[in-house]
């Protein structure tokens, strides 16, 4: 069946079923590979390493901002160009996009090479913890002209309708890292350098398995001579900016948040918060997974002047985020000790503590986390880039920061209720927003393609 086709005639649900499920699944492979990586150092290179990858993680992520915004931002007006019927348009916008991230990868791998240990340095970081940081970084930073192409591929990959190829690709990618990680680690003994390798080497692979088929013409994107226009970037920017903001201003918030723990438990304090976010990052992909799936599938029917069927299809979006999410906290309240001694030894009872601690007033968060996430998913979807930005931005930087303030003469115990506090502050601004934009998405359909031009699609 004609991805088009699929898209605006599947019944819901089953759109629903087809198109989040291998979402959720190929997220998840994501997130057991990042718990993996977390794991593996933790328990093979010890204590200091675990927390100098936490310490170089936000930078990391910046590494794959500019990119990530492209191949995001770039999916959404290819959906909706593919909507309308104008493959051409949607070609140029691909092949524009896939050139500007390797452009893009290549300039913030040199800088954030050359900068590593200032910007460590300024974390407050030394000696050794500093040494193993840097070196982690860099690594990531060398290989970025050939990595960060490699969750845009999955974006494009969905939009083609090859929802079970992106999914296997996910996993493979996950299975080859963690392997690789292994090896590098356990067996032949080398240091934090080789677990960033292992990851990098992964990515590589997939991207070029990925992007194969486009190269060969096998699928409905193809690559043109790129015909780039102000108005084309203006447009994957805008559309993209909402992932980015929240990239960067979710980094600024971590990076404030390992200087404060620093100064508050040191290296402790930061190994409690790199287990928040492994705990998070095993769950947030499930959410995101489900919710940025379904964008092609918005996208197509927004551009095709059915919002009827974009409301059916958010209905499930919105009722499966908010069980995954409600399920998952419950997990976490009432397991805290599991999940922390995945991590870690137990042979520190302090250590030990601190996490359960922390682990339970960071499972509140997830009562309300899931309705920013779903609401942000739905408005950028539509090009509503304007409103998902002001959540993103206030989810990532703008709440944490006044929280921060507000918190701070809890010390760690602040730090700890930041998280449960910005969630709730932006689902109330999710749901302002969202109500904005109601009138256009209950709004009649108008749509561009009849019932007898999608049957013979």
């Amino acid at each position: 069946m004609d991805q088009r086709r699929f898209f605006l005639t599947t019944a819901p649900g089953r759109l629903f079923a087809a198109a989040a499920v291998p979402g959720m699944v190929s997220m998840l492979a994501s997130a057991l590979y990042q718990l993996a990586d977390g794991v593996l150092v933790g328990r093979i290179l010890g204590d200091t390493p675990f927390a100098a990858l936490n310490l170089a993680m936000p930078f990391v992520i910046i590494n794959f901002a500019i990119s990530d915004m492209i191949g995001v931002g770039s999916s959404v007006p290819i959906s909706i160009a593919l909507g309308h019927g104008d493959d051409d348009a949607a070609n140029e916008y691909f092949t524009a996009s896939c050139l500007s991230i390797f452009i893009s990868g290549t300039a913030t791998g040199a800088l954030l090479f050359l900068a590593a240990p200032a910007l460590i340095g300024l974390m407050g970081a030394e000696g050794i913890f500093a040494e193993y940081a840097v070196q982690y970084l860099r690594v990531y930073a060398l290989c970025s002209p050939l990595t960060t192409i490699v969750y845009a591929t999955d974006n494009y990959l969905r939009i083609c309708g090859k929802i079970k190829s992106s999914m296997a690709l996910n996993i493979f990618m996950s299975g080859l890292s963690a392997f690789l990680e292994f090896l590098f680690l356990f067996v032949f003994g080398w240091g934090i350098w080789a677990a960033a390798l292992g990851t990098c080497l992964g990515m590589m692979a997939a991207a070029v398995i990925a992007l194969t088929p486009f190269a060969l013409g096998k699928m409905k994107l193809r690559f043109c001579r790129p015909k780039v226009t102000p108005e084309m970037i203006g447009r994957i920017i805008r559309s993209g900016l909402p992932t980015f903001l929240n990239n960067i201003a979710g980094r600024i918030t971590s990076i404030v948040m390992n200087m404060m723990l620093v100064r508050l438990g040191g290296e402790t304090a930061v190994s409690v918060y790199g287990i928040l976010m492994y705990a998070d990052g095993l769950i947030l992909p499930l959410l995101y997974g489900m919710c940025d799936a379904l964008q092609p599938a918005v996208g197509y029917n927004w551009g095709a002047g059915r919002p009827s069927r974009v409301r059916a299809i958010e209905k499930y979006c919105f009722g499966a985020s908010g069980a995954i999410s409600l399920v998952s906290g419950t997990v976490l309240f009432l397991f805290p000790e599991a999940v922390a001694l995945v991590f870690m030894t137990g042979e520190d009872p302090a250590y030990l503590a601190m996490a359960v601690t922390a682990l339970k007033l960071f499972s509140v968060t997830y009562l309300t986390r899931w309705i920013s996430l779903a609401c942000q998913s739905l408005l950028q979807a539509i090009e509503k880039s304007l409103a998902a930005a002001c959540i993103s931005v206030a989810m990532a930087l703008l709440f944490p920061m006044a929280l921060l303030a507000v918190l701070n003469p809890l010390g760690l115990t602040g730090i700890w209720l930041n998280f449960p506090g910005t969630s709730l502050l932006g689902a109330v601004l999710a749901v302002i927003l969202l109500r904005r934009q109601w009138p256009a998405l209950a709004a009649p359909d108008r749509p561009v393609w009849t019932d007898e031009q999608l049957t013979g699609l």
